[in-house]
């Protein structure tokens, strides 16, 4: 058993991870789990993405399991749809790294907000459901702008593929800034973690924002400032982004931008100093 919510089973002759609300409770090794209880099955314990995931669940707080259940349960019915499965532990990373960021005063707010909010109605709502649940059980003040980062976590469970409106290109650059971080960063990347998928998805949004000129305005420089004092290694190579992307693509890159890339790569530098 790994914690109440959640349980490593045997199933036909492979051990592969259950989860639901209480399915552990008094439940001792060895004996059958009550399968009423259990909301859903994931992949092989054995698989390498899964143990990246158990590694995560060691780090996270129980209480972050249910509410992610919780909100994943409302999505289901709301959304009436089917999320991917691995929704529960990208959920729960993000949500867990968004009170830290509360508790510790630093804001990074979503500068897509309104456009998620316009364009993604339904997801929106059920990430203030979510935001709200978060602040009540956790006596924390996350802002509403967390709501549209929950909703792009429900936006990109609903699918295993991501649409681009020019697919090449956004690969291709895509693969430059990645290729551009890890000579910066002198360490091999373990595209395996969850730091390194949560940095693909940002650069994702940054490219095609990029690509379709809807790049983040100069609103924030007091952020970007605390950020560069904070992370100034992170800030460097987000730098070198920005003149790789003006040398190549010929157009600038906005502080705002910039801010979020360091905060990224600040985890991948963190995480690649801790598995050294």
């Amino acid at each position: 058993m790994l914690n109440t919510s959640v349980v490593l089973i045997e199933k036909d002759g492979k051990e592969i991870v259950a989860f639901g609300k209480g399915i552990g409770f008094g439940v001792k090794p060895g004996e059958e789990i009550d399968h009423s209880k259990v909301d859903q099955v994931f992949l092989s314990a054995e698989n390498i993405r899964m143990q990246q995931y158990l590694e995560l669940l060691s780090n996270i707080p129980e209480i972050y399991l249910t509410m992610v259940q919780d909100i994943v349960q409302y999505s289901k019915g709301y959304l009436e749809t089917e999320l991917q499965p691995s929704v529960y532990f990208t959920l729960m990373d993000h949500l867990h790294f968004a009170v830290e960021r509360a508790r510790k005063g630093l804001n990074i707010s979503n500068r897509v907000y309104w456009e998620v909010k316009s364009y993604y109605p339904k997801e929106f709502y059920v990430g203030e459901f979510a935001r709200k649940l978060v602040n009540q059980q956790l006596d924390v003040n996350l802002p509403e702008e967390e709501s549209a980062n929950i909703a792009f976590h429900l936006i990109n469970a609903q699918s295993s593929e991501e649409n681009h409106g020019d697919s090449m290109k956004t690969a291709k650059m895509l693969g430059s800034i990645v290729s551009l971080v890890r000579y910066n960063l002198k360490t091999s990347l373990q595209t395996d973690s969850i730091h390194y998928n949560r940095f693909i998805t940002h650069v994702k949004f940054f490219v095609e924002r990029y690509l379709s000129d809807k790049l983040m305005e100069e609103k924030d420089e007091e952020l970007f400032e605390q950020i560069s004092t904070l992370y100034p290694e992170a800030m460097n190579i987000a730098f070198k982004i920005k003149e790789y992307m003006h040398e190549v693509h010929h157009k600038p890159v906005p502080k705002d931008e910039l801010t979020y890339l360091a905060v990224h790569i600040n985890r991948l530098l963190k995480y690649s100093e801790l598995n050294k």
